[in-house]
């Protein structure tokens, strides 16, 4: 097994932070919240490329979008105070607002923003293609009728609801098109300068990124609903489990969020600390590439399926992260059916091998972002496979370099993590059951299942009809249709655990709620007095 050298780094760390904690406790300044996290993820923080959880976060508090979700899943306003949908399409009168840079919000900066997502054409842009919107057609289906007022009509594969709900995600965020227009180069829409730069009109803009180091985010005191009440954000990478309770411990950091499952215990019903365990409608995935020889097979898909042992990983490594469930749907939503019976049973496992041609077993890598609990996870599943004949090479690296081999079906097996953009089933499920073209030449790197090489036309044809579907009987009844479809074909998206976000906070931070889709907003957040 592949592995970075860290144990001298954390020997030294850990001392360093045993031996101050003996001293006076630290405290962060009272107008400055403190984030202690993973940023291996965080590659760009242009909203329309990045879609990784935490700069998905980061992001948040840049940008504003047309309309937002809270955490209960309900859209409310953001810079559109109002809209009218009619059966064509969905028309917002924009409240008055300004970007950081000073210039008015207007329609032809959402126009230009969702333009340039669709032909930026990233992995962001997924969202809105898989549901008819594209480079071609975007300037006909999205208009200025004056300066407040938006018009965005429907394509023939989307209803209002589900275009709202796409339209709350950062992907959807209204950038400042004067001033990104400003920095473009070679036809790029900005992208080189705005991966590193921020141009939005939310609570924040962003003072600096080192990447795996920190992010700095200033209030902005323009802000249309009120200057923020911290003055400044910082989040600082801190990937190593022990290093970051002790940080929080000390007062060297207000928020946790990349604990480990053993470490976060030791703060259940500790006196100064919050412990919140925010549900993301998503998974924690091994993905396949079916593009692999043995993968390619169903029977192997599902000998993987019966060869890993969930309870024992629930138990010993995901705890606060996730519960087992291998449909992609959150087992409370309304139309989830059970889980199949996918559970470690070596002998069934060694069979379905067997059928398949390869009961001598064979080899396969699995690559792995070396975070909290991932790492972890893939030296379980590493074992459990091992018993059943399949030898396993872990592959730990860097996100850029990860995201970057799913990205390009360079893989054999993987463990990325999803989330929902909207709280049913399609919105948690749309992602693992939508693969409208596998070729390769469709290089569709923003769809989940493209990236596995995992061809389903007739569940992507459901999935459509679902999203279509205005009866909600009926639409109920293909949501379960869905699910059973996925399960018969032994998807080479595997859904293993129902994904969660722990998170302890220091109890004089007031006000932070986490959001299940990752967007966070911190404008409100304040800190209680010292003691």
């Amino acid at each position: 097994m592949k592995h970075f050298s860290r144990s001298l780094f954390v020997s030294v760390a850990l001392s360093a932070l045993t031996m101050a904690a003996q001293e006076l406790k630290a405290a962060t300044p009272a107008d400055q919240l403190v984030i202690g996290t993973s940023l291996a993820q965080v590659l760009s923080l242009d909203p329309q490329q990045a879609t990784e959880g935490k700069a998905v976060e980061i992001m948040s508090n840049l940008y504003d979008r047309l309309v937002a979700t809270t955490p209960d899943g309900k859209i409310v306003p953001q810079l559109a105070e109002s809209w009218q949908v009619d059966d064509k399409g969905v028309t917002f009168k924009l409240r008055e607002a300004a970007f950081a840079s000073g210039n008015p919000v207007t329609s032809k900066d959402v126009v230009y923003s969702l333009g340039r997502l669709l032909k930026l054409d990233q992995a962001a842009a997924a969202n809105l293609k898989r549901v008819g919107y594209t480079k071609d057609n975007v300037d006909q289906l999205v208009k200025a009728i004056d300066d407040k007022t938006v018009r965005i009509d429907l394509s023939d594969a989307v209803t209002s609801e589900l275009l709202l709900y796409r339209l709350a995600m950062a992907i959807a965020s209204v950038v400042d098109s004067v001033d990104v227009q400003k920095h473009a180069v070679n036809d790029d829409y900005g992208n080189a300068w705005l991966r590193t730069h921020s141009a939005g009109s939310g609570p924040f803009t962003l003072n600096r990124w080192s990447p795996n180091e920190l992010v700095i985010l200033d209030a902005n005191k323009g802000y249309v609903a009120g200057a923020p009440k911290m003055r400044r954000v910082i989040v600082r990478h801190v990937p190593e489990s022990q290093v970051e309770r002790l940080m929080l411990e000390r007062g060297d950091i207000d928020l946790a969020s990349a604990l480990t499952a053993s470490d976060l215990a030791t703060f259940n019903g500790k006196k100064g600390f919050e412990v919140q365990r925010v549900p993301t409608g998503g998974f924690y995935v091994l993905a396949m590439n079916a593009g692999n020889k043995y993968l390619a097979n169903a029977k192997v898909r599902e000998a993987i399926a019966y060869g890993i042992d969930y309870q024992g990983i629930e138990k010993t490594i995901m705890g606060p992260y996730g519960r087992v469930r291998t449909v992609p749907v959150p087992e409370n939503y309304e139309y989830a059916v059970p889980s199949p019976d996918w559970h470690l049973d070596v002998a069934k496992a060694k069979q379905l091998l067997a059928d398949a041609g390869f009961k001598d077993g064979f080899s396969l890598t699995l690559k792995t972002i070396a975070q909290t609990p991932r790492v972890d996870l893939a030296t379980a599943i590493q074992a459990s496979l091992g018993q059943i004949g399949i030898k396993v090479d872990v592959q730990q690296g860097n996100g850029s370099d990860i995201i970057s081999a799913h990205r390009a079906r360079n893989f054999d097996l993987l463990i990325p993590q999803t989330g929902a953009y909207m709280p049913n089933v399609l919105g948690s499920m749309e992602q693992f059951a939508s693969n409208p073209d596998n070729s390769l030449e469709a290089n569709n790197a923003g769809n989940f299942v493209w990236r596995s090489a995992w061809d389903i036309p007739e569940l992507t044809a459901v999935t459509a009809k679902a999203s279509m579907e205005p009866d909600p009987k009926k639409r109920g009844e293909l949501y379960v249709e869905m699910q059973k479809m996925f399960i018969d074909q032994k998807p080479a998206v595997l859904p293993m655990f129902e994904r969660f976000e722990p998170i302890v906070l220091n109890s004089k931070v007031q006000g932070y709620v986490g959001h299940p889709n990752l967007i966070t907003r911190l404008e409100g957040v304040t800190k209680a007095e010292t003691e």
